[in-house]
């Protein structure tokens, strides 16, 4: 992995990867999306690693593709690798979504195109008050990727998300955080502390309910009422049967902070409580 334009660092259970290339903004160039998407991954299968903060060096967050590049490739008619950089996206995406941890993004500065979803791809969201995010996809005559089409109307619903795609202007992080595009907004130099007393307070907790929740609320978007209760039912059997939940209600009875385990299972295997889209065990 190149250490120029992805940083990864792991300190007290949590896994902190930033996108380092502050004077092109964080534009993804070259191998910068495989970089990321190795990155993500390898936090994914730590088990020292319970939670995840996305983030960026300098005044942004990221500002998408690097457009020298893209003119390149548009120029050329360089298709294929075109198609690449967007399956690359992809895999970012999806290391992002089926990573059983929770991944939060720090936002600290402009998060525009491929940057502005990879920010929402995340399952929670602070930023700065110095940040924005935009759908600036069509200014250069492109169409959303990166998940964008996905999670933009989960987060603000299908006629907002229209007007995102149609207008493609960058959204201040007020009216963000007004619209649910982010959980929170803070002053700059409340941001990367902020993000980290919620990793470490995520990394303290136990492991299986975490990415059962995590789960259930991608679930819950597709499902049916029954189906949701049927999957509440094997998950809450799945915890039952962990160590995690011995320790949490002894340690309740006994007044004592819990001690949770790394993996959340402890004492032998669950009944699996289900199957994801792709098939895998949840």
């Amino acid at each position: 992995m190149s250490e120029a334009h992805v940083l990864i660092e792991i300190e007290d259970g949590v896994g902190t990867l930033t996108l380092n290339r502050p004077d092109k903004l964080n534009a993804f160039i070259g191998e910068m999306r495989s970089e990321i998407a190795g990155g993500i991954e390898a936090l994914g299968a730590d088990d020292g690693v319970r939670a995840v903060i996305i983030t960026g060096t300098g005044r942004a967050f990221c500002a998408g593709a690097d457009v020298k590049y893209l003119t390149h490739l548009i120029e050329t008619r360089a298709v294929d690798e075109a198609v690449a950089l967007v399956e690359a996206g992809r895999r970012v995406a999806g290391a992002i979504r089926g990573m059983p941890k929770p991944v939060i993004a720090a936002v600290n500065g402009p998060a525009a195109g491929g940057g502005a979803n990879l920010a929402l791809a995340c399952d929670l969201r602070i930023a700065s008050e110095t940040a924005s995010i935009g759908q600036t996809f069509n200014r250069i005559g492109l169409h959303p990727d990166w998940g964008g089409t996905y999670a933009v109307p989960r987060l603000v619903g299908p006629a907002r998300a229209a007007e995102l795609f149609f207008f493609a202007e960058m959204v201040p992080a007020a009216e963000c955080e007004r619209m649910g595009l982010v959980n929170r907004v803070v002053p700059p130099e409340e941001l990367m502390p902020l993000a980290r007393e919620w990793a470490r307070t995520l990394a303290r907790k136990p492991a299986l309910p975490l990415r059962l929740a995590k789960e259930a609320v991608r679930r819950s978007l597709s499902s049916s009422f029954g189906e949701m209760m049927d999957y509440e039912t094997a998950a809450q059997k799945a915890c039952f049967e962990s160590a995690d939940a011995l320790e949490g209600v002894r340690a309740f009875v006994e007044k004592r902070t819990p001690r949770f385990g790394s993996g959340g299972e402890g004492g032998g295997e669950a009944e699996n409580p289900g199957t994801t889209e792709a098939g895998e065990r949840v």
